[in-house]
């Protein structure tokens, strides 16, 4: 799989899975929300993410332990991932929802479809009844639509 750094650190919170990465560069390129196009700062964070690639470039000879220091959240990294289908269905199911980052979402996603499809494992893939596969990127508000969702229940009298 390849994702954005941060995607990567919260999938790697699920503890019933291996997680095999290839060291962190900038060489995979990053990621540009569309919430940042949104704020009229495209500019700045490309500017931001192209000099902390530089500075990870430039630190890999003389220090290649801690050049990925320099790497942003937003840069991919390359990984493989090891689960059984019990943490499977709990990853795809409980990462998939709106409510998550649109990035850990799309691979979320990705793996219940190459589970079906490529894997041909069908029954596990069905059995997964709570996948959201709605558009990931969507309107880039998951959580926050959320607590609005739950704020306007409170406020009617509802729990």
């Amino acid at each position: 799989m390849v994702c954005d750094y941060g995607a990567y650190r919260d999938l790697q919170r699920h503890r019933l899975l291996t997680l095999q990465a290839q060291p962190l560069t900038a060489d995979l390129g990053y990621d540009v929300p569309p919430e940042v196009g949104a704020a009229g700062v495209e500019e700045a964070y490309v500017r931001t993410q192209e000099a902390c690639a530089a500075l990870a470039r430039e630190l890999a000879g003389p220090l290649p332990d801690d050049a990925a220091y320099a790497v942003t959240l937003a840069h991919r990294i390359r990984f493989t991932m090891v689960l059984n289908a019990r943490e499977a269905m709990h990853l795809i199911e409980l990462r998939s929802q709106p409510q998550g980052h649109a990035t850990y979402r799309a691979v979320a996603i990705e793996m219940h479809r190459q589970i079906a499809e490529v894997a041909g494992h069908r029954a596990i893939a069905g059995a997964m009844r709570f996948v959201d596969d709605s558009d990931p990127g969507g309107t880039g508000l998951g959580r926050l639509a959320a607590e609005r969702r739950a704020e306007a229940r409170r406020a009617a009298g509802g729990r």
